[in-house]
């Protein structure tokens, strides 16, 4: 494989995904959860008969991949909790957390960008993906669904980064905000780090992820204090394992915006 540079002058903001949607903006009433037992079903269906076994095979044959640590979630698996992942491929990141929660499903909080698709936006939502509003007036009903998700024991994925960057090999720096319903709901933290390594045979790269856990909140602090302490607990255990990607065919250089782009 050739390698790759990647030019950044925004830890926080800048986004290498790639996909060039056209995004829409998200109703404020966005319908996070259906009663209808017909689409209920299928969901079922797509989940667990046709997209789990497939996920199993690209995790396995494209990415390599190898999960240490996977057996900290037993035990919790039953009454949910929340996993926070570094945010280092497109396709992956949504894969990978119905490997870590499975036989139960995994939902995945992700961008409008997800939902702006025609056509797909029901089968994002049937296979988990919990929409994140683009508009202050959707935040309401947003966290009105996180807090439904976590009353019925559900697994709940954020990418604390926000924005993909390719094999980067190292964890962004991400805000406490991003932890605020653990905080809020009492519920595990467990963290998973994909980690970036040479094939031993094929060309590319492999991953292997690592389970932290688990990280509760402490209830008697305040909740900015609250969830300061879990961002740091999670970061912390993070930024270690990152240590341990050796991938060294991708490479992000930091350059300075000038004045033109600043204003552009």
């Amino acid at each position: 494989m050739k390698e790759k540079t990647y030019y950044y002058s925004d830890l926080l903001n800048d986004d290498f995904a790639g996909t060039d949607i056209n995004t829409v903006q998200l109703p404020a009433d966005y319908r996070y959860f259906t009663n209808n037992p017909v689409r209920r079903g299928i969901a079922f269906i797509l989940y667990n008969v046709i997209a789990a076994p497939i996920v199993f095979l690209l995790q396995e044959v494209v990415y390599g991949e190898k999960v240490v640590g996977r057996g900290k979630l037993k035990g919790y698996r039953k009454d949910g909790f929340f996993l926070y992942g570094n945010h280092t491929r497109i396709m992956g990141d949504a894969y990978c957390p119905g490997l870590l929660s499975w036989p139960k499903k995994a939902y995945i909080v992700a961008g409008a960008d997800a939902f702006s698709i025609k056509g797909i936006r029901m089968i994002v939502q049937d296979l988990g993906g919990i929409a994140l509003p683009n508009n202050s007036r959707g935040f309401k009903n947003y966290s009105q669904a996180m807090r439904r998700h976590s009353e019925l024991c559900h697994i709940v994925t954020l990418y604390p980064e926000a924005h993909i960057w390719p094999k980067y090999p190292g964890i962004r720096p991400f805000k406490s905000a991003a932890f605020h319903y653990p905080a809020e709901t009492g519920k595990p933290v467990f963290t998973f780090t994909t980690t970036w390594h040479k094939r031993k045979i094929l060309p590319g790269s492999r991953t292997v992820v690592y389970v932290d856990g688990p990280f509760f909140p402490d209830m008697d602090l305040p909740m900015d204090k609250r969830k300061e302490a879990l961002r740091n607990q999670a970061f912390e255990a993070m930024t270690e394992r990152a240590k341990n990607s050796d991938y060294d065919k991708v490479h992000y250089i930091y350059r300075p915006k000038t004045g033109e782009e600043s204003a552009s």
